[in-house]
C-alpha cells in the first residue's frame, strides 16, 4: 500500500542532500548574490575593447567565467532548495531572485559573442597560437563562427539575454501550480479506504500499486486535477512554445526543431530517424501490453495499468542495498569509478533520497563545478526506484568526471548525450542482475522496470510526446491557435495510434498527459531520452561482451563534457546516432525482454 508522506522538517539530516557543503546557510547566500550584483561591471568594464589584445581578452573571458562559476552555484542551491520542498516560500524567494540575478548577469555579459565575431576567426585563430592559455576555447570558438549567422547584434543580444528571466515566467508558474497548488482528491483502495495522492508517491507508489481501485481511483484525482486547470495548464505551455518561436525568429532560423537541434550541431535527420523507426516499431509494444493484459489477468487494459505488478511478491530494496547492486553493476567502469560514487551516496549526501510533502515530481541530478553533482529523487525500496537512482547516478557521474577533466569552458553537457550516461548505467545494472538474480520474481519486477518502467518512459511516451511537441510548435509557427481541447485532442489521438486496438484509451485523461511532463517546458528536450536509451544500449553492449578499449572509450566519453559536438563525442566512443541503427539494435534488447517475460509469467 502507500506510504505516509513525511512533512520536510520530519526527514532525517542524513537522508537529504548535502546543502551546507554548497552555503552553510541562507544568509551566506544572500551575501553571494548582493555580491555579484556588485560584482557585474567588473565583467562589463569590458565591453568594447576585447580586440585590443589577446591578453585583455583573456582577462575577460576568465572574469566572465569566473562570475559565471559563482552565479552557477548561487543559482542551483536556490532552485534544489526549491524542489525538494515547493511549499517553502523562503526557498520561493531564493529562487526569484537567483533567476533576476541570471538574467542580470546574462544581460551583462551578452556583448562577448558579438564582439568575437567582429574580431574575426583568422585573428582569434592567430592569437589562440600565440596565447596558450587562450587556445583552450578552441572549440567553443569554432562552435561561435559555425553559429555565425544566427548571432545579433549586441544590443539585440543583450535584450535576448535579459528575456530569459520574464520568459520563464510559464513554466514557473506550471511549476508552483501543480507542485505547491494542487491538493488532490484521495485515492480509495478495494475496501474504501482512503489513500492519500501527492506528486511525490504518484508514480513511485501509487501507479505500480497491486490493487487496481487503487491505481484507477489515483489515476482519476490526478488526472481530473490537471483538467480542472487545462486552460490555465495550456495557456502556460502555449506561452513557452510562442517563446521559442520568437526565439527561432530572432536568430533565423527556418524552424524551432532546426533551431533547437543547430546549438548542438545536429541534423534534423536525427529526430525525424527516431520518430519513424519509434512508429514501425509500435507492433513490438502492442505484443508487450496484450502480454502484461494477460499476465494481469485483465479482459481490458488501460493506461493506468502499465506500471501494474505483474508478480505478487514485489521484492524490497533498501537505499544502502540499491547502491551495493548499482556498484556491482558497475564494476567493469573499474574502481575508481565505483568508490566515487559509493562515497557520494553514502558519506557526501549527494542524494536527497525519500519523499516529502511538497517535493517536486520525477527526479534529476544538479550541481555545479566546485559543488556535489546532487540528486533529488523519491526511493521508495522498490525496483524502479533503484533503477531511478542508477539512472540519476550516470547523470552525476557524468557531471563528476567531466568537472574533473575539462576547462570551465567545457563543463557542461548537452542533453544529447545526458540521457546517454543515465540510461548507460541502467543498463549495466540490468546485464549483472539478469544473469547473477536466480529468483523468479526478482527476475519478473527487473524486466518489468526495463520495459514497463524504463522503455515505457524513455521509448514509448517520450517518443509520442516528441511527436505531440513537434505538432504543436509547428501549428504555433504556421500562426494557428493552440487551445486547451486542441491539445488534449491531439495527445489522445497520439496515445491511441501508439497502444493500438487492444488498449483503452480513457481520452479527456490520456489527452492531459502532457500537462504532467515539465519536460515540455525545454523545447525538443524529449526525444532525446529515446536517443539517450539507443546510444545507451549501443555502448554498454560493446562493454558487456568485452569488446577491447569499450571500457576507456566510454570514459573518455564522461570526461569529455563539451568539448566536442555531441555526435563527434559519441561517435568517438563507439556509437553513430545519426542512423537509425542504434535505434534498432534497441528495440530488438526490449524485444529479447519481452521474450524473457513471456517465458516468466507462462
Amino acid at each position: 500500500m502507500a506510504i505516509t508522506i513525511l512533512p520536510r522538517n520530519k526527514i532525517e539530516k542524513k537522508y537529504t542532500w548535502n546543502a551546507e557543503s554548497v552555503f552553510k546557510s541562507s544568509k551566506e547566500w544572500e551575501a553571494e548574490l548582493q555580491s555579484i550584483l556588485k560584482d557585474i561591471p567588473n565583467v562589463k568594464k569590458y565591453q568594447g575593447n576585447l580586440g585590443t589584445s589577446p591578453e585583455t581578452l583573456l582577462q575577460a573571458m576568465q572574469s566572465i567565467e569566473a562570475l559565471m562559476k559563482r552565479v552557477m552555484h548561487v543559482y542551483m542551491y536556490a532552485a534544489f532548495s526549491y524542489n525538494v520542498d515547493t511549499t517553502d516560500q523562503k526557498a520561493t524567494a531564493m529562487l526569484g531572485k537567483a533567476q533576476g540575478m541570471h538574467g542580470q548577469v546574462a544581460g551583462a555579459v551578452s556583448y562577448l559573442n558579438p564582439e568575437l565575431l567582429q574580431i574575426g576567426k583568422a585573428t582569434l585563430d592567430d592569437w589562440m597560437i600565440k596565447n596558450e592559455n587562450l587556445s583552450i576555447y578552441r572549440q567553443s570558438m569554432r562552435d561561435l563562427f559555425r553559429q555565425q549567422e544566427h548571432v545579433r547584434s549586441s544590443e539585440v543580444e543583450e535584450l535576448l539575454g535579459t528575456l530569459a528571466d520574464p520568459m520563464g515566467g510559464a513554466d514557473n508558474s506550471t511549476s508552483m501550480l501543480v507542485n505547491a497548488d494542487f491538493k488532490f482528491a484521495p485515492a480509495k483502495d478495494s475496501k474504501g479506504k482512503k489513500v492519500e495522492v501527492t506528486q511525490g508517491n504518484f508514480h513511485n507508489s501509487l501507479m505500480e500499486d497491486s490493487d487496481r481501485k487503487v491505481r484507477q481511483s489515483a489515476f482519476e484525482s490526478y488526472m481530473d486535477k490537471h483538467i480542472e486547470f487545462k486552460n490555465t495548464l495550456a495557456t502556460n505551455l502555449s506561452t513557452s512554445i510562442k517563446n521559442n518561436v520568437f526565439f527561432m525568429r530572432a536568430r533565423e532560423h527556418n524552424s524551432t526543431l532546426e533551431a533547437s537541434l543547430f546549438n548542438n550541431n545536429i541534423p534534423v535527420d536525427v529526430f525525424h530517424n527516431l520518430i519513424n523507426t519509434f512508429k514501425k516499431n509500435l507492433p513490438v509494444w502492442h505484443r508487450y501490453f496484450e502480454i502484461r493484459r494477460k499476465a494481469l489477468k485483465l479482459k481490458e487494459i488501460t493506461y493506468y495499468d502499465m506500471w501494474a505488478p505483474i508478480t505478487k511478491k514485489k521484492p524490497k530494496i533498501s537505499f544502502e542495498k540499491a547502491v551495493d547492486l548499482i556498484s556491482e553493476s558497475l564494476a567493469p567502469l573499474g574502481r575508481e569509478y565505483v568508490d566515487t560514487l559509493r562515497k557520494g551516496c553514502l558519506q557526501e549526501r549527494w542524494v536527497d533520497i525519500y519523499p516529502n510533502q511538497g517535493k517536486s515530481n520525477g527526479a534529476f541530478s544538479y550541481g555545479a563545478p566546485g559543488t556535489h553533482p546532487f540528486i533529488m529523487m523519491s526511493y521508495t525500496d522498490e525496483v524502479g526506484s533503484m533503477s531511478t537512482l542508477a539512472h540519476e547516478l550516470g547523470h552525476s557521474m557524468h557531471s563528476h568526471l567531466t568537472w574533473k577533466n575539462q576547462p570551465l569552458a567545457y563543463s557542461s553537457y548537452s542533453l544529447f548525450v545526458a540521457e546517454v550516461a543515465s540510461n548507460f548505467n541502467q543498463v549495466m545494472m540490468r546485464g549483472h542482475l539478469l544473469k547473477t538474480i536466480t529468483d523468479k520474481n526478482f527476475l519478473i519486477a527487473l524486466i518489468e522496470e526495463a520495459v514497463g518502467g524504463n522503455f515505457f518512459r524513455y521509448f514509448f511516451q517520450m517518443p509520442i510526446l516528441a511527436r505531440f511537441e513537434l505538432e504543436t510548435h509547428q501549428r504555433v509557427e504556421s500562426g494557428e491557435p493552440l487551445t486547451a481541447d486542441s491539445m488534449q485532442n491531439l495527445m489522445a489521438d497520439l496515445f491511441t495510434e501508439g497502444f493500438g486496438p487492444k488498449v483503452k484509451v480513457d481520452r479527456p485523461r490520456v489527452g492531459m498527459v502532457w500537462s504532467t511532463f515539465g519536460h515540455l517546458f525545454s523545447d525538443y528536450y524529449v526525444y532525446q531520452y529515446a536517443t539517450g536509451i539507443s546510444g545507451a544500449h549501443a555502448l554498454s553492449g560493446k562493454i558487456l561482451r568485452g569488446e577491447p578499449n569499450a571500457v576507456e572509450n566510454y570514459l573518455g566519453f564522461l570526461k569529455s563534457g563539451s568539448s566536442a559536438y555531441p555526435l563527434d563525442a559519441l561517435k568517438k566512443a563507439g556509437v553513430d546516432l545519426t542512423t537509425p541503427k542504434p535505434v534498432e539494435e534497441t528495440f530488438a534488447v526490449m524485444k529479447s525482454y519481452i521474450d524473457r517475460l513471456e517465458e516468466l509469467v507462462e
